[in-house]
């Protein structure tokens, strides 16, 4: 089992840059492979990027494509999302999820961290 907590959130202008972070409790980081998702009011929950369990595989929802890197470091047992080049419709609230290798569904999920663009 993992536990995350996702940091780094906040308010930034259209534009700038955020980085997003989701640090795991327990030993076993690098079995699960990651991925970031967000929500907007009023909206469903939206797939943003993942990451594979050595960070060598990378994919990432078309809306953020460029913009946005994801990437780990299993030895801190942390994934980021770097965010650049934020837009207005980036504004949701972020979760970082760890799923099983061998599994669709991602089991675990954290609170969740605000980003608010402005114009």
């Amino acid at each position: 089992q993992v536990q995350l907590v996702e940091s780094g959130g906040g308010l930034v202008q259209a534009g700038g840059s955020l980085r997003l972070s989701c640090a795991a409790s327990g030993r076993t980081f690098s079995s699960y492979a990651m991925g970031w998702f967000r929500q907007a009011p009023g909206q469903e929950r939206e797939f943003v990027a993942t990451i594979g369990r050595n960070g060598l595989t990378r994919n990432y929802a078309d809306s953020v494509k460029g913009r946005f890197t994801i990437s780990r470091d299993n030895a801190k047992g942390t994934v980021y999302l770097q965010m650049n080049s934020l837009k207005l419709e980036d504004t949701a609230v972020y979760y970082c999820a760890a799923r099983i290798v061998g599994y669709q569904d991602y089991a675990y999920w954290g609170q969740g961290t605000q980003v608010t663009v402005s114009s």
